[in-house]
């Protein structure tokens, strides 16, 4: 039976009784649409493979002591083949709870306190305070309205690259909160600017395979292979948050040696379910994937088709998240704080995204029409009943 009419037939009442964070932290009568949690249902192959689990053997798995964690990071070359035509070497793979521990071993086998890491903002605020609680100034990249997309100058990055305070180049590919898929002739550039600079470039795809339709997405680790650490997970296109497991694919031969130096059970191993459940999502969970992904893609259109007059958006490329920009509408640096109080909508806000996030609220639209229209309509009676 397909999937799909449970994903677009979700109801508040089906919802609220959840008790992740998303919903559970909404206050009363509040409608959650913040944290990037999809409302979908488990992935069946992603059930079955939790519940031979549960059912079986839940003792030391045979692949603790394997690089990459035994099979996870033969169905992550696996994927990355037959998704992106990328052969990712499975011997470079290093499992992690999540992208943003990844990340923090990363950086802080590579990098000093004081030394830049340039990335593009508005940006995913965990990376932001990652930047800050390691001391690693933050090179902002502004995205810029770029018609009816975003973009950035290559050419103002070039001249502060220049400098040569700049180690790191941590890319967002689709970029977190604006949803653009970044094309090959942005990433070439990019790579020809971390080739001229030294630059290691750290590439979070995690959302790459919510990439829609006509944009494509380009590993970046097929431009610039001896330079990228590529970090993904299958918990954001499989609605997998409390999985709390990732994969970096470490292409560089000196992070390698590095991370082999540390102590074996520094940074822990990933866990007996989160391997499962990521390598049955990675295998045998497209069909699932697809039907969410028909749904995402429709549900991004309805909401450039019922935000109200006033709120800019941009559709996004990729990603199940709508950045809204609120700032004709004269509601203060942090409009989600207002469609909180007044809408009864709970939206990410936009100053936590950094530079550029003034004004701006982050919509997450994974949900089914239903609870979608009625966010929509909350925040349309808002705004117009709204008089500075």
């Amino acid at each position: 039976m397909s999937d799909l009419p449970d994903m677009n037939d979700l109801t508040l009442e089906d919802l609220t009784t959840r008790d992740g964070a998303k919903w559970s932290l909404a206050g009363p009568g509040v409608i959650p649409a913040w944290v990037a949690d999809m409302d979908f249902p488990v992935a069946p192959a992603v059930r079955e493979a939790l519940l031979r689990r549960a059912n079986g053997d839940l003792g030391y798995p045979a692949w603790l002591d394997q690089l990459g964690d035994g099979p996870l990071a033969g169905a992550f070359a696996e994927r990355m083949e037959r998704r992106y035509g990328w052969q990712a070497d499975p011997g470079h793979v290093r499992s992690f709870t999540d992208i943003n521990q990844a990340l923090q071993v990363v950086l802080h086998l590579t990098t000093r306190p004081g030394d830049m890491v340039a990335l593009h903002v508005p940006a995913y605020p965990p990376f932001l305070q990652t930047l800050a609680d390691m001391d690693r100034p933050p090179l902002p990249v502004p995205m810029e309205p770029s018609g009816d997309s975003w973009g950035f100058d290559l050419d103002a990055l070039a001249a502060r690259l220049a400098e040569g305070r700049c180690r790191v180049l941590l890319l967002v590919n689709p970029q977190n909160p604006t949803g653009r898929s970044f094309t090959r002739a942005e990433l070439t550039g990019l790579a020809e600017l971390a080739e001229r600079h030294d630059l290691l470039v750290v590439s979070d795809e995690i959302h790459a395979d919510l990439t829609h339709g006509p944009a494509g997405h380009v590993p970046f680790a097929t431009l610039l292979p001896e330079r990228t650490v590529t970090l993904t997970s299958a918990t954001k296109a499989f609605n997998l948050g409390g999985i709390r497991c990732s994969v970096a694919h470490l292409g560089p031969s000196a992070v390698r040696a590095a991370l082999t130096a540390q102590p074996r059970h520094l940074y822990g191993a990933a866990h007996v379910f989160g391997v499962d459940a990521t390598v049955a999502a990675w295998r045998d969970g497209d069909g699932w994937l697809e039907r969410a992904r028909a749904v995402l893609d429709r549900n991004r259109r309805l909401v450039a088709e019922r935000l109200p007059e006033g709120v800019g958006y941009r559709v996004p490329d990729a990603t199940y998240l709508a950045w809204l920009d609120f700032r004709t509408l004269g509601l203060g640096e942090d409009p989600a704080e207002f469609l909180n109080r007044e809408a009864r909508v709970m939206l990410s806000a936009g100053p936590s995204f950094g530079p550029g996030g003034e004004g701006f609220a982050r919509l997450n639209f994974a949900t089914s029409e239903p609870v979608l229209s009625e966010i929509l309509d909350r925040v349309a009676r808002a705004v117009k009943a709204f008089s500075p």
